[in-house]
């Protein structure tokens, strides 16, 4: 009776755990951003981008170093997601050695990115987080801080997208073997790399809100294969696991796609935050589903009816999760 207990937990418990302990919207990884560019000789314009939560500007703002002093008038304006500030700087001997800091992020729940591109000089890009909010500018910056800032993001956001996380944790539970499993896992990371690298390249263009709707859809629809299996009625997901999850792979490459957009993509390294984000999506991926395997041998080693009663569980659970999201995507086109 416990080890059946303890399968119906872990098959309910284990999908809603992932939903109540991070954001209610799947791709909720949108870092500030700030970008000094030198146009010439200790003359920087600025673009200070502020994430937009609830309608509400986050309450974070630049200090830049004090010998910068501005020239004109800040011009601000909209886009999705985020107010976006530009202005220019006049900064007298330079800025090697200076402190850039962003007060308030220490009090909020996000990080940001900040590039530094001047004349002659490697570009420098530095991730700040609450804990630590400022940075030195280095006039010989480390030429791998853009690999670890974008690969370190994109294992955030997989961790954090709770979305791609069901859909792998559904296919888990329909795929036997460690072969196929190989198999399957490989071929939904071959998809959405080839979407991820064309979205974010501008190659191709799907609007966001469909994509999303349509990922949560897919998940339900794995939930309900799921379920058909247990009643003897498997589909083609359990046939061919690998080519479903190719389909599907294609689909949620526009959503990692998505989240890279909000973030932005440093114009003259692009290749590099691309692969680097790409990597790091794949390595958040690849915890993930280690963690669930190993949790799965020492929770599942019982009876295989119960095995099937803690599917069934996880498979409804799923399925409620992936509905929600469905109708609440949906019904946001016409707000």
């Amino acid at each position: 009776m416990r080890q059946v207990l303890l399968l119906l937990g872990l098959g309910i418990l284990l999908p809603l755990t992932l939903v109540t302990s991070t954001p209610s919207h799947a791709h909720e990884i949108k870092p500030a951003y700030l970008e000094l560019k030198e146009v010439r000789s200790d003359v920087w314009e600025v673009l200070w981008k502020m994430p937009i939560k609830g309608g509400i500007p986050a309450p974070m703002e630049p200090t830049l170093p004090a010998n910068c002093r501005e020239q004109g008038e800040r011009v601000s304006f909209e886009v999705t997601g985020a107010r976006v500030y530009r202005w220019r700087l006049t900064c007298d001997d330079g800025i090697d050695g200076q402190p850039i800091v962003i007060a308030g992020l220490q009090h909020s729940m996000t990080d940001a990115l900040v590039r530094i591109a001047g004349i002659d000089r490697p570009i420098q890009t530095v991730r700040l987080t609450p804990r630590q909010n400022s940075t030195i500018v280095d006039a010989a910056p480390a030429t791998g801080a853009i690999a670890w800032s974008y690969f370190t993001l994109g294992v955030e956001h997989i961790l954090f997208g709770i979305d791609h996380l069901l859909f792998v944790f559904a296919l888990l539970l329909i795929v036997i073997g460690r072969r196929r499993l190989l198999a399957t896992i490989t071929a939904f990371t071959v998809a959405h790399s080839i979407t991820l690298s064309a979205a974010s390249l501008g190659l191709v263009q799907v609007p966001q809100a469909p994509v999303e709707a349509v990922i949560a859809l897919s998940i339900l629809l794995l939930a309900a294969e799921i379920v058909r299996a247990q009643f003897g009625r498997p589909g083609q997901t359990h046939r061919s696991p690998w080519l479903v999850a190719f389909g599907f792979g294609l689909l949620h490459g526009f959503g990692f796609a998505g989240a890279l957009t909000e973030i932005g993509l440093p114009a003259t390294d692009i290749p590099l935050a691309l692969l680097s984000f790409n990597a790091g999506v794949e390595v958040g991926q690849l915890l993930f589903v280690a963690g669930v395997v190993c949790l799965g041998y020492l929770a599942l080693g019982v009876a295989q009816r119960h095995r099937q009663l803690a599917r069934l569980a996880a498979a409804y659970s799923i399925g409620s999760i992936a509905m929600f999201w469905t109708i609440e995507r949906i019904s946001a086109f016409y707000v």
